[in-house]
């Protein structure tokens, strides 16, 4: 029989896949002699059954009875017990840190009778019937899915009519009375009572956590992360403890380390008589570590004790959930914690100091998505500003946008081009749509460890949590402050780092690591402080043992000197890809125009001849920029409808000009044009005469191109300077054109050189961007120096279609319906385009050992793309020059993570 239940005496930290992320710490803490109320976890497996026939599997619910009755006899309690009831909790966990799953149900086994029970036994009524209406509100919205304001707007009520602002003032009868409230709106919305009894409310439980899988916030969030979709939910039913017991009772989370900064020290939350998740839905602002210092200080040290072993243990920052019952310690969950960008590299470095984890390990905890995080501007303090209050920094960043005050609202902006603030009292996982979709997220209530600041840190948002002067009213879809009222739809800016909400948009500067990126380090230290300068130290620490272990070397795509010197401060070891066909627009596009439409040869030659010089002079500035480094120069490659009058536009004015009766040389010149354009028409420009075919069927074209840079190296040789030019021959689709091509190139490579006196050779490869040429690579290699994947048009010509058009179009229903979990242009589609990648490299390599490859496309700079090109064995990638921090530190990890695989 399949064991589908496990104690938490039998499971340890790495079965996260069996056991989910809180079974598996659960397990690790037990193992550790931390205190941990016993309980049991479900599998993933069971999970996978369950969604797969539509129904628990029958040996389930019988080995959930024997862990049950096991429970019971260790404890001397029984589920539900009339006189001294045994209570649990049902937690979802996954194998993944997962907002969207079902919230936690505490508090199953209480009913009409066990109530009366826990009073007896505990002494106390009011706590009693405080946890016996939090089981009905919890269970109603995540078991029943009834909507959570029916319990909300009840309690809510029962706190106006006493007169008090928070659910700890409500006395028994208050609670009392709550509870047929509850019951009541049960009965309305699911035509049954709430069910009575406990292993029936248990069961109920378990399911609705299988459930919770597939809704649609949780589909949202794998597909937004890229977590995969079959994976399935553990559930967690644990003991339950009691922090609402009296001010001698609480309940918090903590960290070891700041997640929002890095410092060190502990920081957490902490609420005195509460229960669970009140922590974390963020309804009552909280009170600090240091707090609870002062209300309990041998629980506090305790806590301290803890917190230290599970990182000491863990070697990472650890995220801890804890309750107080009475002066005793529990700890009900820890996992290594999400953390802000900033704080990800301040505390790899700082733990490295401390000599727990090395430097490979270090880099392995940070990531080119973090980096590039860090390189977005942030706000400019030395500008006017408007303060409307300060909240708690939550995750840092400038965020600006429109106020907006619901999920549905931000999305439905968001889609149409709008930026916007999130702005609620506190966040629930029925916002995860609103917070992906929002710049930043605002909340009047909550701190570091609220709902919106864990998940903000964990996508990267910029959030503003308990910002208390804040007023959101929901209603009327306003937010004051004082007397300013922000409307929706006004614009504000929030500051993650400092907590500051400001009316209107402000302006941004560049962040300081980006000016240690562009200036080093000594720029960006100037007028930093201790905080800034730590992080700018953290980020070159690792950056630079990035560069140490790469194998890939990184270069940058740019066609303009200027593009070339940004690429060089930022790192660059060269030019992956110069598109020619940039240095041709605006003004130029007229010379290009007159070659392909060019009458007689005479007429091409003088069209040529003008553009050589410029052609000569632009290589020549690119080359002078990146003296010294490799500089691939691809020859023209544009869609010929790029360098064309647009048809109808010119069909109209000839029209428009012979309806008028007009006559003359325009319009001769205008039919003249017309006709060329007419003949060259294409249906499917993206396919038709580009590439390689243009250079072939245009005499002189590519002939014109090879001589300008063959000139300009040699003004280069000639001043002493060390010239490295490649040609690149794009849209290759048989080795016969790429043949002709080269021999061309190197007859002008030779005249030129013999004209000027020096010796002149450069490699000579092509783009692989069809998949002909992907599967004929063996033949190909036979006339290239070098290979680069053109990824972007492989991908489009490997998939079939066009990238303009479908991400418009396909592309949001293909992400919503599952086809894709991102965009195969974002990153590489490993098992189709990247399938081809490979099979170029090596049969390309089977022929030419020793041929260069590299990716010129965007996916150079992609961080899990720069994975895949390190393990198919490339030589580089190239990207645009803003994401060469980001390919340098991912092709660090990348060595570092293949050489752990090696070695395992």
């Amino acid at each position: 029989m399949t064991k589908y239940v496990y104690d938490f005496t039998e499971g340890d930290k790495d079965q996260k896949d069996l056991l989910g992320g809180k079974g598996a710490n659960l397990a690790e803490m037990t193992k550790l002699g931390l205190p941990v109320p016993p309980g049991f976890t479900i599998t993933t497996e069971a999970c996978r059954e369950y969604l797969a026939h539509g129904s628990a599997p029958g040996e389930l619910r019988v080995q959930v009875t024997m862990a049950l009755r096991q429970l019971e006899d260790h404890l001397g309690r029984r589920l539900g017990d009339r006189h001294d009831p045994l209570l649990v909790s049902v937690r979802s966990g996954a194998a993944f840190s997962m907002p969207g799953m079902m919230e936690t149900v505490l508090n199953i086994g209480l009913n009409d009778a066990s109530v009366k029970g826990l009073a007896e036994e505990s002494g106390d009524d009011r706590f009693a019937w405080d946890s016996y209406r939090r089981l009905i509100q919890m269970f109603g919205k995540t078991v029943l899915e009834i909507p959570g304001e029916v319990f909300s707007d009840a309690l809510d009520k029962a706190k106006s009519a006493k007169g008090v602002a928070s659910d700890v003032d409500l006395d028994v009868d208050d609670l009392q009375a709550l509870v047929t409230v509850f019951k009541d709106a049960v009965r309305q919305h699911c035509g049954q009572d709430f069910p009575q009894h406990p292993r029936e409310q248990l069961d109920m439980a378990i399911d609705a956590v299988f459930d919770s899988w597939n809704t649609d916030r949780a589909r949202l969030y794998r597909r937004r992360e890229r977590i995969p979709q079959h994976l399935g939910t553990a559930v967690n039913i644990c003991t339950m403890v009691f922090g609402n017991l009296g001010s001698s009772s609480g309940t918090g989370v903590a960290f070891t380390r700041d997640p929002a900064t890095g410092r060190t020290g502990a920081y957490g939350d902490y609420l005195a008589n509460a229960q669970g998740e009140d922590v974390v839905a963020g309804i009552r602002n909280t009170l600090s570590l240091d707090d609870l210092k002062e209300l309990d200080p041998k629980s506090h040290k305790q806590l301290l004790k803890v917190m230290r072993r599970l990182e000491t243990h863990y070697r990472d920052l650890c995220d801890i959930e804890f309750t107080i019952e009475r002066g005793t310690l529990w700890m009900l969950q820890t996992r290594v914690g999400k953390r802000t960008a900033a704080a990800a590299f301040r505390i790899a470095s700082t733990l490295v100091d401390e000599n727990l984890i090395t430097m490979d390990e270090a880099l392995s905890r940070v990531s080119g998505s973090q980096l590039a995080l860090l390189m977005f501007p942030q706000f400019d303090r030395s500008a006017p500003r408007d303060l409307l209050t300060k909240g708690m920094a939550a995750s840092p960043g400038a965020a600006v946008g429109r106020a907006v005050f619901d999920s549905a609202t931000a999305k439905a902006w968001a889609d149409r081009g709008e930026h916007v603030v999130l702005v609620r009292r506190e966040t629930n996982p029925d916002d995860l749509e609103g917070m992906i979709a929002a710049n930043g997220i605002l909340t009047a209530r909550g701190g570091k460890t609220s709902h919106a600041a864990v998940v903000a840190r964990g996508m990267g948002k910029t959030c503003v949590c308990g910002a208390e002067e804040l007023d959101v009213d929901n209603t009327s879809r306003t937010a004051r402050i004082g007397s300013i009222v922000i409307n929706e739809g006004d614009e504000i800016s929030i500051d993650g780092s400092t907590g500051e909400i400001f009316l209107g948009a402000m302006p941004v500067v560049p962040s300081p690591v980006e000016t240690y990126l562009e200036s080093g380090v000594e720029a960006a230290l100037v007028g930093a402080d201790d905080e800034t300068a730590g992080l700018v130290r953290a980020v070159d620490r690792l950056l630079t043992h990035a560069d140490a272990r790469r194998r890939l070397a990184v270069r940058a795509n740019a066609d303009t000197a200027a593009d070339a010197a940004r690429a060089r401060s930022l790192g660059a070891q060269g030019i992956g890809l110069c598109r020619t066909e940039h240095m041709f627009l605006g003004d130029r596009r007229v010379l290009i125009e007159r070659v392909i439409l060019a009458g007689s040869a005479a007429e091409r030659d003088e069209a040529l001849a003008a553009l050589l010089t410029l052609q000569r002079e632009d290589f020549t500035e690119l080359l002078d920029t990146m003296d010294g480094l490799p500089v691939t120069i691809r020859l023209l490659d544009p869609p010929l409808h790029e360098f064309l009058p647009d048809r109808t536009e010119l069909a109209v004015k000839v029209a428009l000009a012979e309806a008028r009766g007009d006559s003359g040389p325009e319009l001769d010149a205008d039919r003249k044009l017309l006709a060329a354009v007419e003949r060259l028409h294409e249906s499917n420009p993206m396919l038709g005469l580009r590439g390689v075919r243009l250079g072939l069927l245009t005499p002189g074209l590519f002939a014109l191109q090879v001589r300008a840079l063959s000139e300009a190296a040699c003004h280069q040789l000639l001043a002493g300077k060390d010239p490295r030019f490649e040609i690149m021959v794009p849209l290759v689709g048989s080795v016969m054109e790429l043949h002709l091509v080269r021999d061309e190139a190197e007859r002008i490579l030779a005249d030129v050189a013999a004209a000027n006196g020096v010796s002149l050779s450069a490699p000579i490869g092509t783009m692989i961007e069809l998949p002909r040429a992907a599967l004929t690579a063996h033949r190909i290699a036979d006339a290239a120096d070098f290979f680069s994947f053109g990824t972007n048009d492989l991908t489009q010509t490997t998939w079939g279609f066009s990238r303009d058009d479908v991400e418009s179009t396909v592309f949001a229903a293909y992400l919503e319906k599952g086809v894709f979990t991102i965009s195969p242009f974002e990153t590489i589609d490993a098992d189709g385009v990247g399938r081809l990648v490979e099979i170029a490299a090596h049969e390309g390599r089977t022929t030419k050992p020793h041929i260069k490859l590299g990716v010129c496309g965007e996916h150079g700079g992609d961080p899990e793309s720069i994975h895949f090109f390190h393990r198919t064995g490339l030589d580089y990638v190239s990207c645009s020059p803003f994401r060469l921090p980001v390919a340098r530190l991912e092709a660090g990890r990348a060595a570092i993570t293949a050489r752990s695989a090696s070695s395992a």
